[in-house]
Order: structure tokens, then sequence, then C-alpha cells
């Protein structure tokens, strides 16, 4: 489980996020929604260890994590997508997942059976010998989710990972997460503005708002909730009814 505990973080005189705490089951899908600079990908962040924060704590099957490397994290099992791709544009789509692969044998961890199920299962079988800067956009979203799962993480976070997807490429995305969440018990936590996909996808959602937590539960909870309508969702969105 990974749990967080009043975690903050301030830039300057800016708060980023305030005070939030959260827990993610191993086999829970968490979805974390809310507008434009609302702190989302700051807490990614802060979890996977590109930032550190300046109050609360953060632990991985009771384990600290405060004050550990994000490579220190990764070897862990943090693992996460970015919201803009980082891939090795120069490397084959195998040899971008073998550099994960490299990370999950020095913590003593593999996942080859489901790696090689996953290539298939998010469409990327056929292009395991290709550059990655060959693939489409699409292809390029999926590649980092494989690419994480190669590090047999104890959590996923993906940061907008049906962005720029259409309505086909995104429910195709689902059910490919869904297979992941039927294979593996990590804990998956899923950023994104398509609110079908988050709504149709997670058990739970939390809503950040200005940095701060104002609602989490189950998505008819999230949906029904009149901070989240008015924060986030607006009146006569499909969602809010």
């Amino acid at each position: 489980m990974l749990e967080l505990k009043g975690l903050s973080k301030s830039f300057g005189g800016v708060q980023a996020v305030r005070d939030v705490s959260m827990r993610l089951a191993a086999g829970q899908v968490h979805g974390l929604i809310g507008p434009n600079g609302a702190g989302k990908s700051t807490l990614v962040n802060l979890i996977s260890g590109l930032l550190s924060h300046s109050a609360g704590t953060l632990t991985l099957d009771g384990r600290s994590l405060d004050g550990m490397s994000a490579a220190r994290r990764a070897e862990c099992g943090i693992a996460r997508t970015f919201q803009n791709l980082r891939v090795f544009p120069a490397l084959t789509v195998e040899q971008n997942i073998d550099v994960a692969r490299y990370t999950a044998a020095r913590a003593g961890r593999g996942a080859d059976a489901l790696v090689a199920e996953a290539m298939v299962q998010f469409d990327l079988d056929s292009r395991r010998n290709s550059r990655a800067d060959a693939l489409a956009y699409g292809q390029l979203r999926r590649l980092e989710i494989v690419r994480a799962l190669a590090l047999a993480p104890r959590v996923l976070m993906l940061d907008e990972p049906a962005a720029g997807m259409n309505e086909q490429e995104t429910q195709a995305l689902g059910r490919a997460l869904n297979w992941v969440r039927g294979q593996t018990d990590c804990a998956l936590l899923v950023i994104d503005h398509d609110l079908k996909f988050i709504m149709s996808l997670c058990e739970r959602i939390t809503v950040l708002n200005m940095g701060a937590v104002i609602a989490e539960g189950t998505p008819r909870e999230v949906s029904e909730n009149r901070q989240v309508i008015d924060a986030y969702l607006g009146e006569g969105n499909d969602h809010a009814a």
C-alpha cells in the first residue's frame, strides 16, 4: 500500500500541494482529477521523487520513502509515465523496455512474462524492433506504460495516458489497463481530463483543487459532490447528473 499523510509542497510563496492524504491499496485503480493547475502532476512528482515535499510523509508497504531519490523509488516499485512523453527516441521499442528491465533486475524483480503479453495487449508486439521516433503518438503513450510495467511496479502512476487519443484508442487503452489490473496486484493512479475514461476505469477518485483534496470516493459519489461540480465538472455535465 502507498500511503500519503499530510503531503505538502511550496514553491516560494505558492503552495502547490496542501496537506494531501491518500491511500492506494494493492490492485486498486484510483483516479486523480482536478482543474488545470490543481496540483495533480506536482503530486505525482512528489510521489515519484522528482520533487521533494515540504511537509508530510510517504510510505510504501510501511517503508518510508521520505528523502529517497527517484531512482531508488523506482527500484522499490514506484513507476510512472509522464504528461510530456519521455522515451528514448533513438532506441527501439524493445531497447526502451530493456532499460526498465535492467532497473527491475537490479532490485531483484522481474516481469518478463508480463511484459511479453503486455506488448500484445498494448498493440506494440509488431513494433518491437522499430525506433521510438518512428512510432505514432498513441503508440508512444502505450510504450511508456509497457516500459513502466517492466519495472514490476508496486505502484504505477499514469499522467494523462489518454491525452491526444481518439475515442477508439481510449477504449482500447481502457481494455489494456483492465488487463493489467487482472494480471498484477500493483496499484494504478491515473490522471486524466477524459472524465468518461476515468469514471469507467477507476474504483475510487480523488479530486484536487488549488492543491487540496476537495472530494474522494466512488465515481458516483464524486460526480454528485457539490464542491466537485462547482470547481470542476460544471453544471450540465453528464457526469454531474
